[in-house]
C-alpha cells in the first residue's frame, strides 16, 4: 500500500513487516487506512497520541489448544482463538467461527473490521473475533457438544457480559451457541448475557436469526433511495451463499419486491429465472444440512445447477449481494458484474470483494455498500439482545425489526455525511470507514494512553 501521509505509511509498513504472512489482515487494514488519510491530515492529535499504531494492534490475542474425544474414542486437538481488538466504546463484541480455514490472519482481519462495524451501529460495543479450525461438518451432535465444552472451558476465563460477548459466525449456529452457553453457565455458576444468538427459551432475541440478511436489504434499500432515487422493487438480484445471511437476504429482498435468481454453496450455484423458491432452500440447508444442487430436482421449472461458485457473477442482474465468504469477487468477476449492467453491489459477507473488484465497481459508477456497513445488522441485533438480557426483558419481533431497520438506515446516512464532510460525496465505503473511526478515535483520545 502507498499513502500520501508519511505517518500512515510508516504505520502500515511496520505492521506489514511484523505480520508478513497475514494477508487478509493487511488487506483490511490497508483499505481502512486509505480512507482515513483526510481525517489524519485534519487532526494532528491522531498522530501525536499514536491512535493508528494503537488501533491496528489488538489489545489482546488469546491462543489455546482444544482437546476433545470423538465418537470413536480418539483424542482430537484443535486450536482456539479469541482476538480482543478494541474496547474503547464498549465490551469486545464479535462472532466465533468454526471452520478449517480459521487462522490468526483471518480472525485479526475480522476483528479489525468489527471495530468499525460495531461503531457504525451507534451502540456501545467494541470489536473482537474468535473461533477455531474445528470443522463441525460431518460431526455428530455429541462430537460438536464435546468440542464446544472444551473450547468454552478455556474461553470462559477471558469473557463476560461486561468484558467480551461472543456470538455465532460461520460454523457456529444455534446448536453450537447452546452448547457453549451451557458450559459457560456450568463453569461460572451464573446466567448472564455472555453470548448472543441464544435460543429464545434462554435469553435469545426474536429477529436475531434474520438480522444480518434483513439488515443487508434495509441498508441496500435505503442506499438506493438516498443515493440513486431507486429501490429494490422490480429489480433482479443475484445472491451468493445459502447460509443464514443469504437465506434471509433472499427472504427480505423478495418481500421488498425484488426477484432473487441465485443461491450457492461451496460446490456450485443454482440459477432459477422464475425466482428462488426459498422454502426449498430452507429445507435443504437449515433442516437437512444438504447441498444446494438438490434444489434443481425439487424446484423443477427452468432451474439450473452449475458446478463452481465463480460463475454466479456472470448471471445478469440489477443488484448483487455477495453473502458467502471473503474475497469471493475478484477483478475478473467484478468486470462481469459491470458488464451485466449492475446498479449496486452491497456486501452481506465479510470483505467478499477484493480491492481490484471494488475499483471496478467505483470506476463504473456502481453503488457500493461495504461489508462493515451493509452487514452490520447481525451485530446490531446482538447488541439489542444484550440490552434485553441486561434488563431481563424480551421484545417482540416487530420491536427488534423496527430498531434494526432504523439502525441500518442511520448507517447509510451517517456514512454519506462523513464522506461528504471530507470531500468524498457519494462514496459509502470511505464514509463508513470515517464514521466508524471517528467515534472510536474520540473515545481513545478521551481515555488516555495505558502504560
Amino acid at each position: 500500500m502507498k499513502y500520501q501521509s508519511a505517518y500512515l505509511q510508516k504505520v502500515y509498513d511496520g505492521l506489514a513487516a511484523r505480520n508478513p504472512e497475514q494477508t487478509e489482515f493487511l488487506e483490511a487494514v490497508g483499505e481502512v487506512l486509505e480512507s482515513l488519510e483526510p481525517v489524519v491530515s485534519a487532526n494532528p492529535k491522531i498522530e501525536e497520541e499514536g491512535i493508528i499504531e494503537r488501533l491496528v494492534e489488538p489489545e489482546r490475542v488469546i491462543l489455546f489448544r482444544v482437546p476433545w474425544v470423538d465418537d470413536e474414542g480418539k483424542v482430537q486437538v484443535n486450536r482456539g482463538y479469541r482476538v480482543q481488538f478494541n474496547s474503547a466504546i464498549g465490551p469486545y463484541k464479535g462472532g466465533l467461527r468454526f471452520h478449517p480455514s480459521v487462522n490468526l490472519s483471518i480472525l485479526k482481519f475480522l476483528g479489525f473490521e468489527q471495530i468499525f462495524k460495531n461503531s457504525l451501529t451507534g451502540l456501545p460495543i467494541g470489536g473482537g473475533k474468535g473461533g477455531s479450525d474445528f470443522d463441525p461438518k460431518g460431526k455428530s451432535d455429541r462430537e460438536v457438544m464435546k468440542f464446544c465444552q472444551s473450547f468454552m472451558t478455556e474461553l470462559s476465563k477471558h469473557i463476560g457480559a461486561d468484558t467480551d460477548v461472543p456470538a455465532g459466525d460461520i460454523g457456529v449456529g444455534g446448536r453450537e451457541i447452546g452448547y457453549l452457553f451451557g458450559q459457560y453457565k456450568r463453569l461460572r455458576n451464573e446466567f448472564t448475557g455472555v453470548l448472543t444468538g441464544k435460543g429464545l427459551t434462554y435469553g435469545g432475541s426474536l429477529a436475531r436469526t434474520q438480522a444480518t440478511g434483513y439488515g443487508l436489504c434495509y441498508y441496500t434499500e435505503e442506499a438506493l433511495k438516498t443515493m440513486r432515487n431507486e429501490s429494490l422493487k422490480g429489480k433482479t438480484v443475484v445472491i451468493s451463499g445459502s447460509g443464514n445471511v443469504a437465506i434471509y437476504a433472499c427472504e427480505k429482498a423478495t418481500q421488498l419486491g425484488a426477484k432473487v435468481v441465485t443461491v450457492s454453496d461451496s460446490n456450485g450455484y443454482v440459477y432459477d429465472p422464475d425466482g428462488i423458491k426459498l422454502d426449498i432452500v430452507k429445507q435443504i440447508k437449515e433442516v437437512e444440512r444438504g447441498r444446494i444442487k438438490e434444489y434443481v430436482g425439487r424446484a423443477g421449472g427452468q432451474a439450473e445447477y452449475h458446478e463452481g461458485c465463480k460463475g454466479v457473477w456472470t448471471v445478469k442482474a440489477d443488484i448483487y449481494l455477495p453473502c458467502a465468504t471473503q474475497n469471493e469477487i475478484d477483478g475478473e468477476s467484478a468486470k462481469s458484474i459491470v458488464a451485466n449492467g449492475a446498479i449496486a453491489v452491497c456486501e452481506g459477507a465479510n470483505m467478499p470483494s477484493t480491492p481490484e473488484a471494488i475499483a471496478e465497481y467505483k470506476n463504473a459508477g456502481i453503488l457500493f455498500g461495504p461489508a462493515k456497513a451493509a452487514n452490520a445488522g447481525g451485530v446490531a441485533t446482538s447488541a439489542l439482545e444484550m440490552s434485553q438480557n441486561s434488563e431481563r426483558l424480551s421484545w417482540t419481533f416487530d420491536e427488534v425489526d423496527n430498531k434494526l431497520k432504523t439502525i441500518m438506515e442511520n448507517i447509510v446516512h451517517n456514512s454519506a455525511a462523513a464522506a461528504e464532510k471530507y470531500g468524498f460525496k457519494g462514496d459509502l465505503q470511505v464514509g463508513a470507514n470515517i464514521a466508524g473511526f471517528e467515534k472510536v478515535c474520540d473515545a481513545m483520545l478521551s481515555q488516555g494512553i495505558a502504560y
